[in-house]
């Protein structure tokens, strides 16, 4: 007997929410007919899905792997409508991807340009973390994210495919046009820097750089997620910070912003796709994963 599609949706709501009478609100259902159903459904699968205590419903083991089914149930119906509305304009698609804002301006860009020219897609692109990613994969959010790769291994559900190295370097305005042609981490330690906040990939690969160039990280530093603001702070000034060439490659070919190798440490940044294992991407998927590969080839 399958799972009837209503009372998923009361699932989810409860398992977002964190109560039935929540769900009951936003799903404008009396209390005790979400109740039956989530007791109905239980019987149905042999489970219990939730814990019931005091601060509320917490997801069981097994309502955790229902969950994750759910969202990804939501997220196929949703894009299944859009789908449908989409092509009878001609236009295929949707495309969900995410990435690593580095990632994405480093391999999307060239690749979006080549698929362009075959035909009309609608595509959605986020930023988020590498854990957000992960998390957006599983639940159908997103269909490919575009990401650091080779820093740790992926989880188990999830596959990962390396596709370029992009060397660090050190990023320098105008400000330092004295500077060069190379230099050592030894010399810029002083100077003021911008930097990402620590957690993420560039930040890792960053702090790698510094302990293997026996070099303590420097004080004088502006910490800043946001690549646009970082380079346009570096340009405008001078501070200096390090990034692979390929996130700087528009405002390198401009000539506003220099790259620098570093001669004590070298750390070449891997760059990829993960998907969902056991999920086989979809036709736009599939060409967008083909276009990536294409362009850096």
């Amino acid at each position: 007997m399958m799972i009837d599609s209503r009372v998923l949706r009361m699932f989810l709501a409860i398992g977002r929410g964190g109560s039935i009478s929540g769900a009951a609100r936003e799903l404008n259902i009396s209390q005790p007919s979400v109740s039956v159903a989530i007791a109905q459904l239980e019987k149905q699968l042999g489970t219990a899905l939730f814990v019931r205590g005091r601060r509320g419903i917490v997801l069981t083991d097994t309502g955790t792997v229902l969950m994750r089914r759910a969202e990804m149930m939501e997220a196929l119906l949703r894009d299944t409508e859009e789908s449908v509305a989409l092509a009878s304009k001609g236009v295929r698609g949707p495309l969900r991807v995410g990435g690593t804002p580095g990632a994405l301006v480093s391999l999307l860009p060239a690749a979006i340009n080549r698929m362009a020219q075959a035909d009309q897609m609608a595509l959605h692109i986020i930023e988020r973390s590498d854990a957000q990613l992960a998390d957006l994969l599983r639940r159908g959010a997103i269909e490919v994210a575009v990401v650091t790769t080779g820093i740790e291994p992926p989880p188990e559900d999830i596959t990962e495919v390396s596709i370029a190295r992009d060397p660090f370097t050190l990023i320098v305005g105008k400000a330092h046009d004295a500077l060069g042609p190379t230099v050592s981490l030894g010399e810029m330690s002083a100077m003021g820097w911008v930097l990402p906040l620590p957690g993420g990939a560039f930040r890792r690969q960053i702090d790698a750089l510094f302990l293997a160039a026996e070099v303590p990280l420097p004080l004088d530093v502006i910490y800043c997620d946001s690549l646009l603001t970082s380079m346009a702070i570096v340009r405008g000034g001078a501070r200096v910070t390090m990034l692979p060439r390929g996130v700087a490659r528009a405002e390198l070919s401009m000539g506003v912003l220099r790259a620098v190798p570093v001669t004590d440490a070298k750390v070449t940044r891997s760059i990829g796709i993960r998907t969902l294992r056991n999920r086989a991407l979809s036709d736009l998927g599939a060409q967008l994963v083909k276009a990536i590969t294409a362009v850096l080839a």
